[in-house]
């Protein structure tokens, strides 16, 4: 189903007089899942949670189930389920709607998830351009504090959970889960040193999970309809379920889309499911999953859009941002936006990323604007070399790979402004 099929379907709904409480629970079998997960033990339910194959939908794709059974059981300290909806990776859109446009969702797959873990508190740590989404989640917060969803003694089962939503402040080095957890601390934003893990100390010190929205959202689905049923949905043995694709740039039909995780390959995606590239070009490169992923040309994409595939295809899934570019786009000038915006989200903790990231702004700048030198070339891939596993978080890989996958893909282009037959 696509985002403009489904925000159809929910504003008739809404406009008809129904509260998104009362939409949730008519529509979409709310809140059966959460009474489902009280009469289970917390082991059954994460054992569902690893055969749903059910992998992080935020980017690094980890195993969901495995991940909530890395919190120790005996901790004495505080346990916390945090939700990233920082949602800061260029291209990428698809967490805005399910909190748009379902978030009760999220909530229940929040509380089923608290439950699961033993933790009794709830952040939605959410990007703080996000001003609608944030009070829509604040009101759907209140109508299950209201309807007992939440809070104390929730339906009658001894558990109490209680969930708030924090607003970041629009850095990108947020989305990074122990820069999120400084910055929910009230903190600097910044990576932390690992391990220890967020499992074992996390917000505040206390053994945390952090988990995207999309990944949340699939809770309520998977101990409803059991881990067996979640998986089969997905066409690859070690990924389940569906994945919500944000598909944008030169395609006919761009959105988010709700896809059988590994049934499509990127050109199906493009052109069976996006209706092609806008005006009927031809394709030039796709980006497939969010800027921070490395570039495939349009001789690439005959290639499962999952996880495992798009690795082995030298570039990642991430978040699943499709980004479409047409042959008549300046390539040089994309990577050049896209290296200034790595550039400026840099936390500048580590060396490698704060320098290296200005260094590849400044050498791409002079290329575009004619000042160029054929060494530069070597030089940028260079600096990549320096940049890649050298830093405390993946910030600095998400800048490197586009670089080096550019010029080493689209040479000629970057050749062409240096001999001066292109210019900015």
């Amino acid at each position: 189903m696509s985002s403009a099929s489904f925000e159809t379907m929910y504003v008739q709904h809404f406009n008809e007089g129904a509260r998104p409480i009362d939409y949730y629970l008519s529509k979409m079998n709310g809140y059966t899942a959460l009474k489902k997960a009280f009469g289970m033990s917390k082991d059954d339910i994460i054992g569902e949670m690893k055969k749903s194959n059910l992998r992080g939908r935020g980017g690094a794709g980890f195993p969901t189930g495995m991940k909530w059974g890395f919190i120790p059981k005996d901790s004495p300290k505080a346990k916390y389920l945090v939700c990233n909806a920082d949602e800061s990776e260029p291209g990428t859109f698809k967490d805005r709607d399910i909190m748009r446009y379902t978030p009760h969702l999220l909530i229940e797959g929040m509380v089923i998830g608290g439950f699961t873990i033993g933790a009794n508190t709830g952040y939605i740590y959410i990007r703080g351009e996000y001003t609608r989404e944030a009070k829509l989640l604040d009101e759907a917060i209140d109508e299950a504090y209201a309807k007992g969803y939440l809070g104390k003694n929730i339906l009658g089962s001894g558990f109490d959970f209680d969930l708030t939503v924090h607003r970041g402040a629009g850095a990108y080095i947020c989305g990074e889960e122990t820069g999120l957890l400084n910055s929910l601390e009230g903190k600097r934003g910044e990576p932390r040193v690992k391990p220890p893990f967020p499992a074992q100390a996390g917000a505040f010190g206390g053994p945390t999970i952090v988990n995207n929205v999309e990944t949340l959202a699939d809770v309520p689905f998977i101990i409803n309809k059991g881990g067996e049923w979640f998986s089969n949905l997905g066409k690859l043995e070690k990924s389940g379920g569906t994945r919500l694709f944000s598909v944008s740039g030169h395609v006919n039909k761009p959105g988010v889309y709700e896809l059988p995780s590994g049934a499509f390959t990127l050109r199906q995606i493009i052109y069976d499911v996006c209706g092609g590239v806008l005006d009927g070009k031809k394709l030039k490169a796709v980006i497939p999953g969010g800027s921070s992923a490395p570039v495939l040309t349009a001789d690439e994409i005959d290639v499962i859009a999952d996880i495992d595939p798009i690795m082995k295809a030298g570039s990642m899934l991430g978040s699943a941002a499709i980004m479409v570019v047409s042959e008549d786009y300046c390539v040089v000038q994309l990577l050049l936006r896209i290296t200034k915006f790595y550039a400026h989200e840099s936390c500048g903790q580590c060396t490698p990323c704060r320098e290296g990231c200005r260094w590849m702004e400044d050498i791409l700048h002079r290329i575009v604007h004619g000042h160029g030198k054929t060494q530069d070339l070597d030089l940028l891939i260079d600096i990549t070399n320096n940049i890649n596993g050298k830093t405390l978080c993946a910030l600095g890989d998400a800048a490197a790979g586009p670089v080096a996958s550019f010029v080493k893909k689209f040479r000629p282009d970057f050749e062409a402004y240096i001999r001066g037959e292109k210019h900015a």
